[in-house]
């Protein structure tokens, strides 16, 4: 009895020596099970003893890379991937200490972000539920595609390192507590890639831009001011605090080589529409700058149609989201190499979390396919407003990515309207002509604007013919 406990003190040492006093840390997403963006230069980094000599060798390609850590301890250096493959390890040394990183796919990375609406799990959130989720999560079993949820916190300055969490191969157990919209996109990328798929999911219910943006980000907005006090602790912080999730969440991990970006926010941001049409893309500019990529693809999702005001009927303010769904149909010229996924038919009276996640997860997945990886073919993107003209009582609008027309699928058009100089605006009447859209009013004789589907909640009723809904629009900006 006294050998063996010996023996087991022993072999305790050991593996204490061997492991839990190696000098190397990394960040925890460079861990077992992870997923490198396939041709690429990647960068690795981490901690160790300072001023140390460390190697790491790719398994992949057997090649030894060397660096050398800084007074502070932190190294970096960028990793050469091959094609789609794995899986694989990397094995870091220093001195006498190894890490070994096993498990890796070569494949494609996506950042997911954004709030509530990309947070919503699999499972729902309590008497909200995700439509098809039993089904699609007892069928998720697939180690093709990995998965990474940040851990939420807000924190009053940019952090080098995040909360602890783990990467995990695609499976009931995982795929329950991962985002819904990000699942669905990743799980029809990796069926028609056929690659191995790596989705990190950055979200955070309730949170305005500004909280995902840095200080420097910020400065072009002055009248933004609810940082964080980054030396008075008694005054608490949140995520409606400027930078406070980005420093916790996001500053972390950008330098991570990450294919490209989906973005489903602004529900927080509601109330000021006209300031996001520029806040928004100044964060997709940070972001781009951040992970040295000018051209990240990013695509984002437009807020869907809810009844705002349904939880505060007593107030004197009645809010209209369609000013920031035209917000956010704006930036799509503001920003260069995006796309925007409408959800105009899927949005839910009185719940901000629509149900139907799947369909917005097919939709980002078509607009990466078909921008990203130039598959053809097949159409992605839902009409725009392209021009109106006036003449006489009749305004005659005109969209894009209307190829084969526009359909009501039979039922009449009910959410047009129109306005003359007096900028009162009066229900229209439109019809579809050879892929245009004609649109009048008895009560407006000399129209200036047309305004489709601009309310706060409203169930869109025009598509293209391939099924894609039309974003709700306006041609003035009063």
């Amino acid at each position: 009895m006294k050998l063996h406990r010996q023996s087991f003190i022993f072999i305790y040492f050991f593996l204490f020596l061997s492991k839990g006093f190696s000098a190397i840390k990394l960040p925890y997403f460079f861990s077992d099970n992870m997923v490198l963006q396939q041709k690429a230069q990647p960068l690795i980094w981490g901690w160790s003893t300072a001023n140390s000599k460390l190697t790491l060798v790719t398994s992949w390609d057997k090649k030894k890379y060397v660096v050398t850590a800084d007074e502070k301890g932190k190294w970096k250096t960028n990793v050469a991937t091959p094609a789609a493959g794995g899986p694989f390890e990397i094995i870091i040394k220093e001195g006498n200490n190894a890490v070994v990183i096993k498990n890796i796919l070569i494949g494609e990375v996506w950042l997911c972000s954004g709030q509530s609406n990309m947070e919503m799990p699999m499972k729902g959130y309590k008497d909200q539920p995700i439509l098809g989720s039993t089904d699609a999560i007892f069928n998720s079993t697939n180690d093709q595609i990995r998965l990474y949820t940040m851990p939420k916190t807000v924190q009053r300055a940019a952090q080098d390192i995040s909360l602890n969490a783990s990467w995990n191969a695609s499976e009931p157990a995982s795929v329950t507590n991962f985002s819904a919209a990000a699942y669905y996109f990743g799980r029809l990328l990796q069926e028609k890639l056929k690659v191995p798929v790596g989705l990190i999911c950055i979200s955070y219910g309730g949170t305005p831009m500004e909280s995902f943006m840095d200080e420097e980000a910020l400065k072009a907005f002055p009248e933004i001011n609810s940082f964080p006090s980054k030396t008075d602790t008694s005054k608490k912080i949140g995520n409606a605090n400027a930078t406070a999730v980005y420093n916790g969440m996001l500053h972390p991990f950008l330098g991570f080589t990450f294919k490209g970006c989906i973005w489903y926010q602004g529900e927080a941001n509601c109330t000021r529409p006209k300031q996001y049409e520029t806040l928004f893309p100044a964060f997709v500019k940070m972001l781009r700058a951040k992970s040295n990529n000018d051209s990240l693809p990013f695509y984002y999702v437009q807020i869907a149609p809810y009844n705002y005001n349904v939880n505060k009927p007593d107030s004197a303010v009645t809010m209209n989201s369609a000013y920031l769904r035209d917000a956010q149909r704006k930036a799509l010229a503001a920003i260069p190499n995006s796309g925007m996924v409408v959800t105009m038919d899927i949005g839910a009276e009185n719940c901000i979390h629509p149900c139907d996640k799947e369909t917005v997860g097919k939709r980002l997945s078509y607009l990466a396919l078909a921008k990203t990886y130039g598959i053809k073919g097949f159409p992605s993107e839902s009409p725009m407003l392209e021009s109106v003209n006036f003449a006489g009582n009749v305004a005659n609008v005109r969209l894009t990515n209307t190829p084969n027309g526009l359909t009501s699928y039979g039922k009449p058009l009910s959410f047009f309207e129109i306005a003359g100089a007096n900028k009162v605006f009066h229900p229209a009447r439109a019809v579809i002509v050879w892929g245009k859209l004609l649109v009048s009013s008895p009560d407006v004789s000399n129209p200036v604007a047309v305004r489709y589907a601009f309310k706060d909640f409203v169930s869109g009723d025009l598509f293209n013919t391939e099924g894609f809904p039309v974003s709700s629009f306006r041609t003035d900006d009063w």
